[in-house]
């Protein structure tokens, strides 16, 4: 009877804790964590994602930690306390292509974090200029072979485009040569006065110059062909099966954070995610929502490092 009793109270106390604390949580602001400036996209979306969170979770504060490649931002938060009061926006460059590139880190994108909830996922579009003899990828793929090194791409340096482009470069079997920019814009004004060939770009900045015949789309990097120009085939369906390349963005909090906790930060974000005026207003940022399971997020992350890592070091990359 005594063993039975030990054993019951055992099983109390292991189990007390979590409800008690999801009814506790949150009891003070939270800090949500933006590894960018001020003004940028991820910081809008970041105060957006806070604001709609606020009715339920009550009061977040947003704090700007840039530079580095959101190392800093990343170090941070890793090394923080893991209760939920700490919570950072995750993206492709900081999750899957910093890692790769930054040296001497004291943190790991896999296991340093508790995946909280994707927020969204953006493709790239593979556009050349309209006076390149080629109208799909399939044709540039074969014009690139016929014509080794004949072919340049322009793009950002140290950028998932530029990683994007690299892979194309590796799974395609092709010689481009490389053009790197300072940035987006840059790649952008030299594509439409036709001084580069092609490039790889998001969604929302391409579209524009697509619909007005300025550039050519030759394909898409997302998994599915995307609603705004669904005649675009997806690089996948032209040849290079499994291709995928997105930019994204998620929660992340520190490794251990409690279950209950994890539990009620995904619930709320998705709920979130789901009400289609939040999903309008990522529309409108260029951006899909993309709710989920923090099981899931963790091993989507868990395939970018490796990934990217790879891309990285087949292709030589370095940090200037």
């Amino acid at each position: 009877m005594a063993g039975i009793r030990a054993l019951f109270i055992t099983l109390f106390v292991l189990a007390s804790p979590l409800p008690a604390l999801s009814q506790s949580y949150p009891s003070k602001p939270i800090r949500l964590i933006v590894p960018f400036p001020p003004g940028g996209p991820i910081d809008v979306m970041a105060r957006l994602i806070a604001a709609r969170l606020a009715p339920s979770l009550g009061q977040f504060v947003v704090d700007n930690r840039p530079d580095a490649g959101g190392t800093i931002a990343s170090k941070l938060v890793a090394g923080s306390e893991a209760d939920g009061y700490t919570l950072m926006i995750a993206t492709s460059t900081t999750m899957g292509v910093s890692p790769n590139l930054y040296k001497g880190l004291e943190y790991d994108p896999v296991t340093s974090f508790s995946p909280i909830a994707f927020l969204s996922s953006s493709p790239f579009v593979l556009v050349s200029r309209p006076s390149l003899p080629v109208t799909t990828a399939v044709e540039l793929i074969a014009y690139a072979k016929a014509n080794p090194g004949k072919l340049n791409f322009g793009f950002p340096t140290a950028t998932l485009p530029h990683l994007t482009g690299e892979l194309f470069k590796q799974r395609a079997g092709i010689s481009i040569q490389s053009i790197p920019y300072k940035g987006a814009a840059q790649v952008i004004t030299d594509m439409l006065a036709g001084q580069i060939d092609m490039a790889f770009e998001p969604t929302q900045v391409l579209l524009s110059h697509i619909h007005d015949n300025k550039v050519r789309p030759l394909a898409i990097t997302s998994a599915a062909r995307n609603s705004q120009i669904p005649n675009v085939p997806t690089v996948a369906e032209s040849g290079l099966p499994g291709f995928v390349s997105v930019s994204w963005t998620g929660i992340v909090a520190p490794a251990g954070t409690p279950a209950p906790i994890v539990r009620i930060l995904n619930d709320a974000i998705n709920a979130e995610l789901r009400t289609p005026d939040m999903q309008a207003h990522m529309k409108r940022l260029g951006v899909d929502t993309k709710p989920g399971a923090p099981a899931d997020f963790l091993a989507f992350i868990a395939e970018e490092v490796p990934k990217w890592g790879a891309v990285i070091r087949s292709s030589g990359m370095k940090l200037e």
